[in-house]
C-alpha cells in the first residue's frame, strides 16, 4: 500500500510524465516495500508474547521464527531501506532515517502510549507523501497531501481507539483519559481540518475542476463520519476508511487533469 502512495504523489507531482522518473520511482517504491516490511517483523518481535495467545500461528508463537532472527531481520530491512533511500537524494535519505526511528519508537514503546502513538502513525502516514515528494524534489507542494493525510487518519485512530475502549486494558488511550465525547470532539475537529485542507490543490496547486468535484465526495464522507461515530463508532473509522480511499482516488484525478 505505501509503494503504491508513493506512485500516487508521483501522479499528483509529475502527471502523464511520471514514466521520466522511472529510475527514481522504483528505488522509492523498494525504501517504502523495505522500511514498512521491516515495520511488519518488528510488530512480530514486540507483540510476540501477545501473539502467543491472540495469533498463535503467527511465525514467532509458531516457533517458525526466533524473536532473535524475527529482530535482526527487520533490522536488515530498515538498513535496506536506509541503502536505496541514499541512492535517491540527500532528502529521501534523511525521511528515511526520521520514518524508521518513528517506527521503532512506536513498536518499542509508544504503542501502548495511546494518543502518542496515534499521532506516530499518523505522522508516518504523512511522511509517505513527504517522502514520495522528496523523490521529485517537490515537498512544499505534496506538504498539502501529507497534512490532509495526517488529519484525516489521525481523526480515525482515535475513533478506533472509542471503537476499542473496553478491550484496551493496558492502553491509555485519549477516550480513557478523557472520555469518549470529548476524544470524540477531537477527532472530528480532525476530519473537518482535513476537508478544510482539501480545496487548497484547485485553488493553489492549479489542480482540475474534476478534481474538486471528486474530493468533494471524500469530503461529504468526513462530514457524515464526524458526526455519526458519536453514535457508532464502528461505522465511524470504517466510513473514515472509505473517505480516505476516496479522496486518494481524487489526488489521482488531480494528476491527471
Amino acid at each position: 500500500m505505501g509503494s503504491i502512495a508513493v506512485i500516487l504523489v508521483g501522479v499528483i507531482l509529475k502527471g502523464y510524465f511520471l514514466s521520466n522518473y522511472l529510475w527514481d520511482l522504483i528505488l522509492g517504491m523498494l525504501v517504502v516495500f523495505f522500511a514498512m516490511a521491516g515495520g511488519n517483523a518488528l510488530n512480530d518481535y514486540y507483540d510476540r508474547e501477545v501473539d502467543l495467545i491472540n495469533h498463535p500461528d503467527r511465525p514467532i508463537p509458531s516457533g517458525k521464527v526466533s524473536p532473535k532472527n524475527a529482530l535482526i531481520f527487520g533490522l536488515f530491512l530498515f538498513l535496506l531501506a536506509i541503502v536505496f533511500s541514499a541512492l535517491i537524494n540527500i532528502w529521501t535519505f534523511i525521511i528515511t532515517i526520521l520514518a524508521e526511528i518513528a517506527m521503532f519508537s512506536y513498536e518499542a514503546k509508544l504503542k501502548n502510549k495511546g494518543f502518542v502513538g496515534n499521532v506516530t502513525i499518523s505522522i508516518l502516514v504523512g511522511l509517505i507523501f513527504v517522502f514520495g515528494g522528496a523523490i521529485f524534489n517537490d515537498i512544499l507542494r505534496i506538504s498539502i497531501f501529507a497534512l490532509m493525510a495526517f488529519f484525516s487518519n489521525l481523526g480515525r485512530e482515535i475513533v478506533k481507539d472509542i471503537e476499542d475502549i473496553e478491550g484496551d486494558i493496558n492502553r491509555q488511550t485519549l477516550p480513557k483519559k478523557i472520555g469518549e465525547k470529548n476524544a470524540g470532539i477531537i477527532a472530528s475537529t480532525f476530519f473537518i481540518l482535513a476537508v478544510g485542507l482539501s480545496p487548497l490543490p484547485y485553488l493553489c496547486l492549479g489542480f482540475s475542476i474534476y478534481y474538486m468535484l471528486s474530493v468533494l465526495i471524500s469530503d461529504a464522507i468526513f462530514i457524515y463520519v464526524a458526526i455519526i461515530h458519536f453514535k457508532n463508532p464502528t461505522r465511524g473509522q470504517k466510513g473514515a476508511k472509505l473517505a480516505m480511499v476516496m479522496g486518494l482516488i481524487s489526488y489521482l484525478i488531480g494528476g491527471l487533469t
